[in-house]
Order: structure tokens, then C-alpha cells, then sequence
């Protein structure tokens, strides 16, 4: 169900935010396609892990270039965040700016 819910949430942005990026000259539309797909992929696995509070973890693409930002419990979290972001097909490099708080 969480999953789903997930899934639904990001359809959804991806559907109203597609004409943004494209419109500020940042890259194409088929890029654009690819890297939401990117961070829906990215989000969903960390949704399924138990180790990633995926909530607290912010994810975004860009020419296949993940950025992670927000905060993690542990450098344990952190660095399980960075691997299933590592994981996913298309990915090219991972900025890992994660914040670790006790």
C-alpha cells in the first residue's frame, strides 16, 4: 500500500512538473523523462528498505546525476541511501550531501 501510494504521488508530479524544466532550457524532454524515472526508482527502493527513512532523504536527478540531501540517523543510513542510489540503471555519478543527526 505504501508502495502504491508512492508510485501514485510521483506519477502525479512527475505530470505537472514535466513543462517546468523543459521550459527553462535545462535539458530535453526525453532527459527529463529519464531522470524523473530515476528519482521515483531511487525513492521507491529506499521506501522499501528498512535501513533508509526514505521521508527523510530528499532525492533529485539531473543528467543522470543523483543529488541526496536531508538527514539520516547514521553514517549506516547514509551510506545505504548512496548505495541503492548507485544500484539504479542510468546513474551516472551520486552527490551524497546527507547530514548525519543523532
Amino acid at each position: 500500500m505504501k508502495l502504491a501510494l508512492a508510485a501514485v504521488m510521483t506519477a502525479a508530479a512527475l505530470l505537472t512538473a514535466t513543462g517546468c524544466a523543459v521550459s527553462r532550457g535545462q535539458q530535453t524532454v526525453g532527459a527529463y523523462v529519464d531522470d524523473a524515472g530515476i528519482t521515483t526508482l531511487v525513492k521507491t527502493r529506499m521506501a522499501e528498505s528498512k535501513l533508509v527513512s526514505a521521508s527523510s532523504i530528499s532525492v533529485e536527478t539531473l543528467n543522470g546525476v543523483v543529488m541526496l540531501s536531508g538527514f539520516a540517523k547514521s553514517n549506516t543510513e547514509k551510506s545505504e541511501a548512496e548505495r541503492i542510489a548507485r544500484g539504479v540503471n542510468n546513474v551516472t555519478s551520486v552527490k551524497n550531501e546527507i547530514a548525519v543527526r543523532p
